[in-house]
């Protein structure tokens, strides 16, 4: 049973309140409010009428004690927190800090009504107006959960999506499925074999598990999502066994072993899960960790299983009836049909680069504004919806997160420009924003030519050829990279320090037993309801990890890897340091920060000229935080749904398991495929992503960051940017510190600022800006003005259109692509044409005569 509060039996669903229910509440308690009191109320703290009415109940139960209690510790744990109105954390201030108000409360009365339905909304639902558009503060603990349907069809559609995103993940463009499709796809599935199967089973330890146990419901449907989003997007070893397998890069066949491929590809498919009995204390059980992405994927499944359909008020006084079901259907169906415009018939409604038209020769026209070789300055970059959210949804992150990023990636926008056309680095001779390395010639760098026949670096192949050389954008990532990580720990130390110690003192006293008496953490509704359930051990992560270091280990030495078993601990080691200040960042904000530039960057100096070692290297040190990561986030969602969290923990390691051999095996069969990875390849299956992924090996394990980052390293002073992260989060805190009440400076993200600055090459602001408008609409206009409307349709809506997008995506490819048809006119042709198109050299700020080279002569190389 869920843990007993005073007020229980007051609770009212929000979903069944009827006029004369509003009319006896408004007689019935101590906490009064007139109709225009309500609306005002309604608009002043963020919340819907339901769930104000609701909240009004309880707060009528609070004594002015109780109160100041409550508020002291939602002052200490909410008070720079950027989610929470800041009108309400300085009505809080104003409330602890006016002793009249205690001395003489019946002079205060209205400021006491308002901080005790505040009150309220935090104790009995969330303090977050998105939190309680799409989550219940209600649960019945006997809803089954873990039933055969539910694990035949999550394993079954887990499989199913994860073979499709591992087969065309080599395929440029990739086909991808996200997590909105097998959740779409299980409830009709489910609802069959509620239909057709008998309630027929068995009874085992007590407990009766039947083909049929009711009704298809939420639980069940939210369980079949996790366990196809934990394991759709493949193994990420798989880069590895490419890259040494294939003739064109280094060529060792022996690696298509099942054995070598089976043994890593378990470990690090299951290495990132064992540190969740850390993550959950920081990132799950704490209220403000909202975590935006979740919230998209629990409105998709309320919207099939809610039968409740409350009218909302609209735009231009409009009533919205329709169901989130049908909303989200008919929204879906729209974007499906919609998108096979920019995407196959129009392509340059995706790169809308309408002014690189007027003169498409114009160099510095393009570099300004296009969109595929340029910054993309440009007012109305594009119509795709696609492009719009490739960065981040604009309407599940909220909209400080996106417009930090938009703001950190436009100021570094002038440091871009500055290199570029001052030259420096020899950037002015390659493109402005390209992802790929260059040598001295201006041409894609042939690391090939730097290897002898192991694959390991050749000192004078290397003199003899050309260091590699990066265009003005992708040495603003780089800089940007390091200030990110540490600005992350920085901004964990000064702004979450309280959030972390809370954390660390519930992991002690669990590691010894004693009861966790923390009543900062029983403010949150989710977390007491969670009490009915029993929590995971922590010996079963430790057997998890156990198991991942051992079949680690066994492969890297068995195997002629050339690579020492320490790697698998620097991964573990990395993701301690930095789980918990990049976790708190991704669960605020919506925005995920990767560790492959830091693990790279170590890596590449530890084993200097073995490329492969350092692909173990940046394997466990960035898949390890990566998974843990979304471990935590499907943690949440199980949190939020009531899934006990045992259920949850065998949800993510059945089909992690089950999808590791699907993976192994679909890399056995494309890698005997004629011409894979190279411009004949079958199907486009040119890649992209592999030959990225060798090209960082070569320059970070073969050529190594020592030679290019090192004393004498032609792009050393980019490592200003570990101070600069340090010294931006310092200035923003003290600022803060200084101005407690200044709205921006409360909704400025030192590090998402940072962050924004890595968005470069090889994309630019076009992708950024278009997500302003959408995010602009959503956030501050119809939240504000139409709560209820936005609270109901906003993340079902968001649903929808990735859904729509995906679905269209993949039948436009089998339909079009697959068939080898190609829609050529000038609507598509224009997108990579004249200016545009990144390996016309006539289009650069400069170019070099026949034979000429930049840089130092050969044979003067740093080394």
């Amino acid at each position: 049973m869920a843990e007993k509060i005073d007020h229980s039996n007051t609770t009212v669903y929000p979903e069944v309140v009827t006029e004369k229910d509003h009319q006896d509440r408004h007689s019935d308690h101590g906490v009064e409010l007139s109709e225009d009191g309500i609306e005002k109320t309604e608009r002043h703290l963020d919340v819907t009428e339901d769930d104000l009415l609701e909240a009004k109940e309880l707060a009528a139960t609070y004594s002015l004690d109780d109160l100041r209690n409550m508020m002291q510790r939602v002052l200490k744990l909410h008070g720079r927190d950027p989610n929470f109105p800041l009108n309400i954390i300085r009505e809080i201030e104003e409330f602890l800090n006016n002793e009249d108000v205690f001395a003489n409360p019946h002079k205060h009365e209205e400021l006491i009504n308002e901080m005790k339905i505040e009150a309220a909304l935090i104790t009995n639902n969330s303090p977050y107006a998105e939190v309680r558009a799409v989550v219940d503060n209600q649960d019945d603990p006997t809803t089954p959960v873990s039933t055969i349907r539910a694990w035949v069809i999550g394993i079954l559609l887990s499989v199913a999506c994860a073979f499709v995103n591992i087969f065309f993940g080599i395929r440029m463009p990739a086909i991808s499925v996200t997590s909105n499709v097998p959740q779409l796809l299980a409830y009709p599935l489910g609802k069959f074999c509620e239909t057709v199967l008998p309630d027929a089973g068995f009874t085992l330890f007590g407990v009766r598990h039947s083909l049929n146990p009711g009704p298809f419901n939420k639980k069940e449907h939210m369980l079949i999502t996790i366990m196809a989003s934990i394991s759709i997007g493949g193994t990420y070893t798989s880069s590895i066994i490419w890259i040494q397998a294939l003739p064109k890069f280094f060529n060792q066949p022996w690696a298509i072993n099942f054995g070598y491929q089976t043994l890593i590809a378990l470990s690090t498919n299951f290495i990132g899960y064992s540190l969740a009995g850390i993550t959950r204390r920081f990132l799950v059980y704490p209220a403000f960790c909202v975590w935006p992405e979740a919230l998209v994927t629990i409105a998709l499944n309320a919207s099939f299983h809610n039968d409740m359909n409350p009218a909302v008020a609209g735009p231009f006084k409009t009533l919205w009836k329709i169901s989130r079901l049908k909303f989200f259907l008919i929204a879906c169906s729209l974007m499906f049909v919609y998108f096979w415009v920019p995407n196959t018939l129009f392509a340059a409604l995706s790169f809308f680069s309408w002014m690189t038209w007027i003169a498409p020769d114009n160099h510095l026209l393009t570099t300004i504004t296009g969109s595929r070789n340029g910054l993309g300055l440009n007012p109305i970059p594009t119509f795709d919806w696609n492009i719009a959210t490739f960065f981040n949804d604009p309407l599940v992150i909220p909209f400080f997160s996106t417009f930090n990023l938009f703001v950190g990636m436009f100021f570094s926008m002038f440091i871009v420009i500055g290199i570029y056309f001052s030259n420096a680095w020899n950037t002015g001779y390659l493109p402005i924003i390209s992802n790929s390395p260059w040598d001295h010639f201006a041409k894609r760098y042939n690391v090939t030519r730097v290897l002898d026949h192991r694959g390991i670096m050749d000192i004078e192949k290397y003199q003899d050829y050309s260091p590699p050389y990066l265009s003005s954008g992708n040495i603003v990532v780089y800089m940007f990279f390091f200030s990110v990580y540490t600005a992350s720990i920085t901004h964990a130390i000064l702004y979450h320090r309280l959030e972390i110690s809370m954390g660390l003192k519930e992991l002690w006293n669990t590691i010894r037993q004693r009861k966790n008496t923390e009543e900062d953490r029983v403010l949150d509704v989710h977390n007491r309801l969670m009490k009915s359930y029993k929590e995971v051990p922590e010996w079963w992560y430790a057997i998890c990890l156990v198991f991942a270091v051992a079949v680690g280990v066994a492969g890297i030495v068995h195997y002629p890897t050339n690579t020492s078993p320490g790697t698998i601990f620097f991964g573990i080691a990395l993701t301690l340091i930095f789980i918990v200040p990049t976790g708190i960042i991704y669960a605020m904000t919506g925005v995920q920060v990767s560790l492959n530039v830091l693990a790279e960057f170590i890596g590449g100096s530890w084993v200097e000229g073995n490329a492969l070692a350092m692909c173990f290297f940046k394997t466990y040190g960035v898949i390890t935080c990566l998974q843990a990561q979304a471990f935590s986030r499907d943690l949440k969602l199980a949190h939020y749904l009531k899934i006990p969290p045992r259920i949850t923990f065998f949800a993510q390691m059945v089909p992690t398991l089950a999808t590791t051999f699907v993976a192994v095996g679909v890399l056995t069969y494309q890698i005997t495929l004629k011409d894979v990875c190279t411009e004949d390849a079958p199907f486009r299956f040119y890649c992209p992503n592999e030959t990225t992924f060798f090209t960082a090996a070569v320059l970070w394990g073969t050529v190594g960051p020592k030679r290019l980052w090192g004393v004498g390293g032609q792009y050393a002073a980019t490592l200003l940017g570990f101070p600069l992260g340090v010294i931006v989060v310092l200035v923003f805190w003290a600022l803060g510190k200084r101005f407690p009440n200044n709205a921006v400076l409360r909704k400025t993200h030192p590090v998402i600022l940072l962050f924004g600055g890595i968005q470069w090459a090889p994309y630019n602001i076009s992708y950024m800006w278009a997500e302003i408008p959408p995010a602009a609409l959503s956030w501050l206009y119809m939240r504000k003005r139409f709560l209820g409307w936005w609270s109901k349709y906003n993340f079902v809506l968001s649903a929808a259109l990735s859904c729509g997008i995906a679905i269209s995506g993949i039948i436009q490819f089998f339909a079009v692509a697959y068939s080898g048809y190609e829609v050529s006119w000038w609507g598509n042709n224009v997108v990579q044409s004249h200016c545009e198109d990144p390996t016309n050299v006539a289009c650069r700020l400069k170019q070099l005569a026949k034979g000429e080279f930049f840089g130092p002569a050969p044979g003067t190389y740093n080394t």
